[in-house]
């Protein structure tokens, strides 16, 4: 019989969706996959982690809106060959299902990889290929979490860069002094004013 709850190593019952949880999120090999970043990065060895993988939570979505993405791209095209009002060619259908395909693919890939930047950009290109096909209810969705994870790359970055600019003394931003243009003639030697002789001061 299938049982919902299992032992773990130390005894503890663990249920079937904590199981599932693990094998998604967590890598079968931890020497070679690389560590999930903190929520919440505060130190600069954290911060270099968080802008370099995604963290679990952003995985997971990934992981989550990839199948979810084939299944709508599959949906999506099917309901317009059967609705082909304008008499679209039946293989033009077939090449954007294709398209949908391969983004949901990529999709999965960034996010099992954990790459943020790479995963937002495949999601909201998917979003908006959904979008221009009019399907704005699925479109939507995606472009809001693609430039969710977009604007979670950009302030990790700044975030890094402002943390190694305080490490080297708040200096690491500063920029390199320019040397001033303003054009100072050179100033012209004072002549030196040579004694009159006797004579000529007398005569004078």
């Amino acid at each position: 019989m299938f049982a919902g709850r299992d032992d773990d190593d130390s005894g503890q019952k663990v249920s079937l969706g904590d199981r599932l949880k693990n094998a998604l999120l967590k890598p079968v090999d931890p020497n070679a996959a690389p560590k999930p970043a903190p929520d919440h990065p505060e130190t600069l060895e954290e911060l270099e982690a968080a802008v370099k993988y995604a963290n679990d939570k952003e995985r997971l979505i990934g992981l989550t809106a990839a199948p979810l993405a084939a299944v709508i791209g599959i949906a999506i095209i099917s309901a317009d060959i059967n609705n082909n009002k304008l008499h679209t060619s039946v293989s033009t259908f077939h090449e954007l299902l294709a398209v949908l395909l391969v983004l949901s693919v990529a999709m999965l890939i960034t996010s099992m990889l954990r790459k943020r930047l790479y995963l937002g950009m495949v999601t909201a290109l998917y979003g908006l290929s959904v979008f221009n096909l009019h399907w704005w209810g699925f479109g939507v969705p995606y472009v809001l979490i693609g430039a969710w994870l977009l604007v979670r790359a950009y302030r990790l970055q700044r975030d890094l860069r402002l943390a190694r600019g305080d490490a080297q003394g708040g200096n690491g931003n500063a920029p390199p002094p320019r040397p001033s243009r303003r054009y100072t003639p050179p100033s012209s030697p004072k002549r030196s004013i040579s004694p009159k002789p006797e004579d000529e001061r007398k005569a004078g």
